[in-house]
């Protein structure tokens, strides 16, 4: 069968990556793409924008695609589900009102407060006045949120009142974030530690892929402002055996039933942002209705199933005679991003040092191919994933791999993994 994989960034390429290794498949369309797909023997690029429905549409009847994975945001909250299915098309993503879950903070807060699913006490305001007393009355530090899609940078963490009162302004008044600024989600803080958690979903049942950590804040010892994410490893050891079974049964099914209850039968990915306290309990910090990034791509690295299976069971609501099986190996992924991000960054620059040896898989993010040239394109470069028997080995990979890599500008983290690792030195 041929695959078709919406999306441009590392996310998509992972996805790709592990699609075109099922023997069910024989082409895996990416659109539009990035660098690093288009130089993949085994993936095509295609010059078509995630938005522009009908032209994929059209690609896919033309190609005769038996299944389209979408990787972004934008489009589950648009409806690319709906419009892929009014031209008969098999489409794994959810419906545009099942992704108001991630479209809208407030539609999630109130959807898990309904449904009885463990949440941060919070308001949703319009008006900064209000807004800002409410902050004050959570202590700090609190949680500032815009309430649509900001590409996973719509969050401040205010450790004061004036930080709390700046963000508020900024996104209210239509400064930081425009139209998804429009209003806010003012949060109480959950101490603990965070982990990713991910499922696929087809509207009755669902599989469990395995546990991640990511690293959101852009500077070492998780300082500086949030990112879309500056690596991640997977499995989360905080996801003990007894948390991955609390958090199906107080998070997912739950989340599951309520939005069968509303009529939403949700196909797809799920990924639940969790918060841990020290005693175990997992707390709905944000949903997703896709695979995180750069969660995915230290997943993928681990996963031994057959990624194109299971999504076409999930499209056919055959889920149940399905399973997931991961290497027991540790994985890692460090992002390399470009000078100025998440603010203004470089684009443009060389890049050299891929064609070296190396241990460590590569995904692509911002770049492109510019005449021949592999060149930085986007704030989030490429992601450098590796394997190893601990954390500490797959991370010491990786950064050994990462020398190779070379463009002006470059920057990432030096300590991911960093918490996996001081529990694997206890």
């Amino acid at each position: 069968m041929k695959i078709l994989v919406v999306g441009s960034g590392g996310r998509e390429h992972a996805l790709a990556w592990k699609l075109a290794q099922s023997p069910r498949v024989r082409q895996v369309f990416v659109a539009p793409g990035n660098g690093g797909t288009a130089l993949a023997e085994d993936l095509r690029n295609v010059p078509i924008e995630v938005m522009d429905f009908k032209g994929l549409a059209e690609f896919a009847l033309g190609e005769d695609i038996a299944l389209t994975i979408v990787g972004p945001e934008a489009p589950l909250v648009e409806g690319i589900q709906a419009y892929f299915s009014s031209q008969g098309l098999a489409c794994l993503a959810p419906t545009a009102e099942a992704a108001q879950l991630e479209g809208s903070k407030s539609y999630a807060k109130d959807f898990l407060k309904r449904n009885a699913i463990p949440t941060a006490e919070s308001e949703t305001f319009t008006e900064i006045y209000p807004a800002q007393q409410f902050a004050r009355g959570l202590g700090l530090p609190v949680v500032i949120k815009a309430d649509g899609l900001a590409a996973g940078k719509g969050v401040v963490v205010a450790q004061s009142e004036d930080e709390a009162d700046q963000a508020i302004q900024d996104m209210l008044s239509g400064n930081a974030f425009g139209e998804a600024g429009s209003k806010v989600v003012v949060e109480a803080f959950l101490p603990g530690e965070e982990a990713s958690f991910i499922v696929l979903a087809d509207g009755e049942d669902y599989l469990v892929f395995a546990s991640s950590q990511d690293h959101k804040a852009i500077y070492d010892g998780d300082q500086g402002p949030n990112t879309g994410g500056m690596g991640a490893y997977s499995p989360a050891p905080v996801v003990t055996d007894e948390v991955r079974q609390r958090v199906c049964e107080k998070i997912i099914a739950p989340t599951l039933a309520g939005l069968t209850k509303v009529g939403i039968r949700y196909t797809g990915f799920l990924y639940a942002g969790l918060m841990i306290d020290e005693d175990g309990n997992p707390r709905v910090i944000e949903f997703n209705c896709r695979f995180g990034d750069p969660e995915t791509q230290p997943i993928m690295l681990r996963l031994e199933s057959d990624l194109a299976e299971v999504c076409l069971a999930a499209v056919e609501h055959r889920l149940k005679d399905q399973q997931l099986i991961f290497t027991e190996e540790p994985a890692l992924a460090v992002v390399v991003a470009s000078a100025g991000y998440p603010q203004r960054y470089e684009t443009g620059a060389l890049i050299t040092g891929l064609d070296e040896p190396r241990q460590s898989e590569v995904f692509h993010a911002g770049t492109a191919l510019v005449e021949g040239e592999l060149r930085v394109s986007g704030g989030r470069v490429v992601a450098l994933v590796a394997k190893g028997a601990s954390v500490s080995e797959a991370q010491a990979q990786v950064y050994r791999d990462l020398k190779q890599l070379q463009f002006a500008g470059r920057y990432f983290r030096t300590d991911i993994g960093y918490r996996a690792i001081a529990r694997e030195q206890h």
